[in-house]
């Protein structure tokens, strides 16, 4: 195990002799070492290309002061505001202020500012105003577009235009990275570097790049929501680093913003090289007296294989971030991981997952993907397979069973991330039996999302009838194999597509086959997907035909609380909801026939009647009579 992290303040600088760093790495999060953290994979690739590093984590966003903790960098700052977009961190659904913060110390709250990533490059700008600025991560790639902003409730530019950086690096970044600091070490301008992939930069009509396609302008789709939706597919239909076009989108009067085509995957033997820099796993040992950063648990034991995902459900930011195309790692490289990660003082020998975006994709979903790009007009899966898809889990397999025969390794589970749809087209048991026996800790975690087809359409979600095949066969295989499991589905309430009756329809399926969701998820309208482009327009952008959203915050309540029907705190809104769809018929199976639902349904008119026995039968009869005799005697 390695023990050196990077210098996160001024005394662990010149106690590693580092007099002026060539980059500081700013982020939103406490500084984790681990692969699993965007911060500590950018730092680590830039230190093992030669440069001074330092990481300022979490700085204090009151001013600009903290931005100079380590001097005036030589080339400049890269600055992300973390793993998870900052928003998000800090508020529900509901938007609720969060009172905790798992990438933080102790979990503590507020130690980030709201939209992180704007306030980080602008006191970065204050503090050294000639230095480039290099913007990136998840909110960076989400908001590099004119987006429509759920907190706000408006439309709001790029990214590029209120942060004032000089460049943004899309998705994974780690090619980008490279070009980057780089060309930057080299005396190159940063305003020269218009041509790197997986880049978006501001500039003027008069210097913008040949042949690019163009999307409705900032102004034209705040105020036009048609617009807005022909935007959202053009720019998912570019998200393909084979076919992908640069797009421009004129943001003010004079500036444009450019995306240059996606960045190329790292490959296997890439992906493979990036797990081996020096990564400690462990957080900065400065958090220990805060309480630790909590995060860590979910990860410090798990391994991530592969990258990309071609699932293309629609709620899902991994297309605007990640791609779909799928890129693995080899097996030696996981189990060169695991037999690190089985020396941990603190391993109790479990390996707590082997996945990733989606946990059994190893490979791109058909051929063709490799030489011509992913289908621009049609998803991989749903709503039916592609004639064309590759359905293998044997290199999965091989892996895992690799990685469970990794000396001191008692269980390797697979916890989440799994695609029930895509299992359901192999043509053995083999893997799901192989799953079921030996990686489900209890419970496995799948994601029907709901049982309304229509609902599921605009989800990008196969039909509800494949789950039921899925559920029906890990029921078989756990029987035959002796164990007693459970799926645990997730499930999410007022996605577009959905209305109050289809949410009844869900609670009724779920009280019929006994299921009782303790997480529900409410649709949150985050940037950069194409639901949030439904939620926002009431469009499809694929179709311009209307969608049904709920938005207003009662009925969203509702269909939350049926998702929960069992819960007595939701007993009302089910009643409300029931009663709005003219359901109170279905109050006995939804909320029992207790005395107290006897008498709410009475209130309303619908009494139930105790229905009549059946007249028995006379054969029936005598030998019941028989039997009492036999008893007298």
């Amino acid at each position: 195990m390695y023990t050196e992290f990077l210098p996160i303040s001024k005394q662990e600088m010149i106690e590693k002799g580092i007099d002026q760093p060539d980059f500081v790495v700013v982020g939103g999060d406490a500084y984790v070492d681990h692969p699993s953290f965007g911060t500590a994979v950018i730092a680590r690739l830039v230190e093992a290309l030669g440069f001074k590093v330092c990481i300022l984590a979490q700085p204090d966003f009151s001013s600009c002061e903290s931005f100079k903790e380590f001097g005036k960098p030589k080339y400049g700052f890269l600055i992300g505001s973390g793993n998870v977009d900052s928003m998000v961190t800090h508020y529900t659904v509901a938007k609720r202020r969060r009172d905790t913060d798992d990438y933080s110390p102790g979990g503590k709250g507020g130690l980030r500012p709201d939209r992180a990533l704007t306030v980080y490059s602008r006191l970065a700008k204050q503090a050294y105003p000639d230095l480039p600025v290099v913007i990136g991560g998840i909110e960076g790639s989400l908001r590099r577009f004119a987006h429509y902003d759920y907190w706000n409730d408006e439309v709001m530019p790029s990214i590029l235009v209120d942060t004032g950086a000089d460049i943004l690096s899309y998705g994974m970044s780690e090619r980008q990275t490279y070009e980057i600091v780089t060309r930057l070490s080299k005396g190159e301008p940063i305003s020269s570097m218009t041509d790197i992939p997986g880049t978006c930069y501001m500039t003027t009509q008069d210097k913008l790049p040949q042949g690019y396609v163009e999307c409705a302008g900032f102004n034209r789709v705040k105020s036009d929501k048609i617009a807005y939706s022909k935007a959202t597919r053009l720019q998912m239909e570019n998200q393909d680093h084979i076919t992908g076009k640069t797009i421009v989108q004129k943001q003010t009067d004079t500036m444009y913003m450019v995306q240059n085509p996606p960045a190329r995957p790292l490959y296997r033997k890439e992906l493979d090289k990036l797990f081996t820099l020096p990564f400690t796993r462990l957080p900065h040992p400065s958090y220990e007296k805060l309480g630790g950063v909590p995060s860590i648990r979910e990860v410090e034991f798990s391994i991530i294989h592969n990258r990309g995902c071609f699932g293309g459900c629609n709620f899902c930011a991994i297309t605007m971030h990640q791609g779909r195309f799928v890129t693995s790692r080899s097996h030696e490289s996981v189990v060169r991981e695991a037999e690190m990660i089985s020396k941990s003082p603190n391993f109790k020998g479990y390996i707590h997952d082997v996945g990733g975006p989606t946990a059994d994709f190893r490979f791109p979903s058909c051929r063709k993907q490799v030489t011509e790009g992913l289908c621009s007009d049609r998803k991989c899966l749903a709503p039916t397979p592609c004639p064309n898809l590759l359905v293998d889990h044997s290199d999965y397999l091989e892996l895992l069973r690799k990685v469970r025969n990794v000396e001191g390794v008692k269980k390797v589970f697979v916890r989440s991330g799994l695609r029930f749809d895509y299992m359901m087209q192999e043509k053995n048991d083999e893997f799901i039996t192989e799953l079921v026996q030996h990686h489900v800790s209890g419970q496995l975690k799948v994601a029907p999302e709901h049982l309304s087809n229509n609902t599921l359409k605009h989800m990008g979600k196969p039909p509800i009838g494949v789950y039921d095949r899925f559920s029906k066969k890990f029921y078989q295989v756990t029987k035959k194999v002796g164990k007693e499991q459970y799926l645990v589905p997730y499930l999410m309430s007022s996605h577009p597509g959905s209305t109050i009756k289809d949410a009844v329809d869900l609670a009724v399926y779920l009280a019929k086959n006994h299921i009782r969701p303790e997480q529900v998820q409410d649709f949150y309208p985050t940037p950069g997907t194409i639901s949030t482009s439904m939620y926002y327009t009431s469009l499809d952008p694929y179709t311009l035909k209307p969608v049904y959203v709920a938005k207003d915050r009662e009925e969203k309540a509702l269909q939350r609380a049926l998702l929960q029907y069992y819960n007595p705190k939701n007993r009302q809104k089910v009643l409300d909801a029931l009663k709005k769809v003219h359901r109170e018929d279905l109050i006995p199976l939804l909320l029992g026939t207790t005395p107290r639902a006897k008498t709410e349904m009475a209130a309303k008119g619908h009494t139930p009647q105790r229905k009549k026995k059946p007249a028995a039968d006379w054969r029936e009869i005598q030998k019941r009579n028989k039997r009492i005799g036999k008893n007298k005697q």
